[in-house]
């Protein structure tokens, strides 16, 4: 049990999450979530918001730099890559594994609703669902999928690609990081985060209990 609090007394810690590549785990997280079939239990929005409160919150740990303020782009510039090549990847496996995205029935990794959902997204706002698609769960994993199934433009996805993780990740973590810079927020950071993950996550435990029940 005192393993298991030291741990979560780390998770809430800028300090340690700096020191320790938690950021990095974010990197590999955003990639993930947004092209990657599974990512859409993952939680990119509220990590890239707290990964721009720690990084304002950091005291005695900056990385790779020793100023805040520097490493606010660094970051960004690495998560936005994440995403970026997250994106390419679900068009690449759209385009190559159409067969395994036009079921009619669902698989265990793929449902039909999430894909259907995705798709008439991506009718009604055509291109520009690559860009605002970063900011709807589930449909930031499959928008890049479909518009590999439906063999859209490389270079018209290529620059709502850019466009999307540009407004995406700078938008949120600049205000994570406005946030994390005021006192208040320092003095109250570890509650803050406590309750940003208990938001994110309550939803899904609701879910599961409420679906084992019936």
């Amino acid at each position: 049990m005192d393993i298991l609090f030291d741990f979560f007394q780390h998770l809430i810690d800028p300090d340690w999450i700096m020191k320790n590549g938690g950021l990095y785990l974010v990197v590999l997280i955003l990639f993930i979530e947004t092209g990657v079939i599974f990512g859409f239990i993952l939680p990119g929005d509220p990590l890239l918001f707290i990964s721009g409160m720690v990084i304002a919150s950091a005291k005695e740990m900056h990385y790779p730099f020793s100023e805040g303020m520097f490493n606010l782009p660094f970051w960004m510039i690495l998560f936005m890559i994440s995403t970026i090549l997250g994106n390419y990847f679900g068009y690449w496996f759209g385009y190559r594994f159409k067969y395994l995205i036009d079921r009619e029935k669902d698989s265990w990794l793929i449902k039909k609703k999430h894909v259907a959902t995705a798709k008439e997204f991506y009718e009604k706002k055509g291109g520009f669902t690559i860009a605002i698609a970063r900011f709807l769960p589930i449909i930031r994993t499959f928008a890049p999928i479909i518009a590999g199934t439906v063999k859209m433009d490389i270079k018209k996805f290529s620059y709502y690609n850019i466009i999307g993780a540009t407004l995406w990740v700078g938008s949120l973590m600049s205000l994570g990081y406005i946030l994390g810079d005021s006192p208040w927020v320092k003095r109250n950071l570890e509650y803050i985060i406590l309750g940003i993950i208990l938001l994110v996550t309550l939803p899904v435990i609701t879910k599961f209990i409420f679906k084992r029940k019936s």
